[in-house]
């Protein structure tokens, strides 16, 4: 009886790990994808007066843009002005702009979707002849 209550024991546990074994394998958790990595790009360079002077960029996701003029020379220069836009291949169409803009003025905006998009920096009416810039701009 020892030898039939052995075999019965093992039978049984064979069952289970085998009924065990033989379900749906759970699914693995999905990991949420986080935050698109964030480039930064550097612009600079000189605007004339009543110029303006465009730069432009791949946003490669959706995400925040942020624009920050870092320098503005010479100091005689109030401000200029800083805008965030959409870029057509040959212009840039503005979406938000920051006409009094001086250094460390920034500009925040939103990109629905990867896309073609532009800093334009200009003058105001407070160059009297030559301004030199730098703006960073981080976006996805």
């Amino acid at each position: 009886m020892h030898r039939f209550t052995s075999r019965a024991l093992f039978v049984l546990c064979s069952s289970a790990v085998m009924a065990a074994c033989g379900g749906e394998t759970p699914a693995l958790p999905t990991p949420s994808p986080g935050p698109p990595p964030t480039i930064t790009e550097v612009f600079s360079g000189d605007i004339n007066r009543n110029g303006g002077v465009t730069h432009p960029f791949l946003a490669e996701a959706s995400g925040n843009i942020v624009a920050t003029l870092d320098g503005l020379e010479p100091e005689a220069v109030a401000s200029i002005g800083v805008s965030l836009g959409t870029w057509n291949g040959s212009a840039c169409q503005v979406v938000i702009a920051n006409d009094t803009a001086v250094a460390g003025a920034t500009i925040v905006g939103t990109a629905s979707i990867a896309s073609n998009l532009c800093l334009r920096v200009y003058d105001t009416g407070t160059i009297a002849t030559l301004a030199s810039y730098q703006v960073t701009v981080v976006h996805p």
